[in-house]
């Protein structure tokens, strides 16, 4: 499965290494301009979760912050895929397309997090069909926490390697989470 980001206008100012937060719009050359999940893993998907992928996707080809640590010299094109308990980032550059390298993370510091969101948000969507507001809104505000601290673990995992904002963290989360959906 392969998006890739519409045209955009360049985007004039000085971002400061240190601070990437979400309002730091990023130069066209530190982002991300083509991103594919592991084929592997897009298969059986429901269509509820195919459309998450495509928004998810969608989203982060919008606006994102992605540089990896090192003499490279964006934009880029990702490819995010889980092999032998890790996540994967295969980096590549967008011009050429050749490889510029290889991130691998342990799926470890994140498995107990995704399962803790997963099963929020199953709880969050049975909520929604017959439950009270007040218990909608508490699994809506557990589902963001949960999704708030895995965008920080992977942050932190990512640290040394790729330099990445907030939002990009939320949004590689959402991914990464659905790469350990199966069916």
């Amino acid at each position: 499965m392969r998006m890739r980001a519409r045209s955009r206008s360049a985007w004039t100012g000085a971002i400061d290494p240190g601070r990437m937060g979400s309002d730091a719009e990023p130069p066209d050359s530190q982002r991300i301009v083509e991103l594919t999940l592991d084929a592997g893993s897009v298969v059986g998907w429901s269509a509820e979760i195919e459309h998450e992928r495509k928004v998810a996707i969608y989203d982060l080809l919008e606006r994102n912050r992605f540089a990896p640590v090192g003499d490279y010299h964006g934009p880029y094109v990702l490819n995010l895929k889980i092999e032998e308990g890790r996540v994967v980032f295969e980096i590549r550059a967008a011009a050429g397309g050749s490889m510029l390298g290889k991130v691998n993370l342990p799926t470890s510091g994140l498995r107990r997090v995704v399962k803790d969101y997963f099963t929020v948000c199953d709880s969050y969507f049975e909520a929604i069909k017959q439950a009270p507001p007040s218990r909608i809104e508490a699994l809506d505000m557990g589902r963001r926490a949960l999704h708030d601290e895995g965008s920080e673990i992977l942050r932190d995992q990512l640290a040394g390697k790729i330099r990445v904002d907030l939002d990009t963290a939320r949004r590689l989360f959402t991914l990464l989470c659905l790469l350990h959906v199966r069916g």
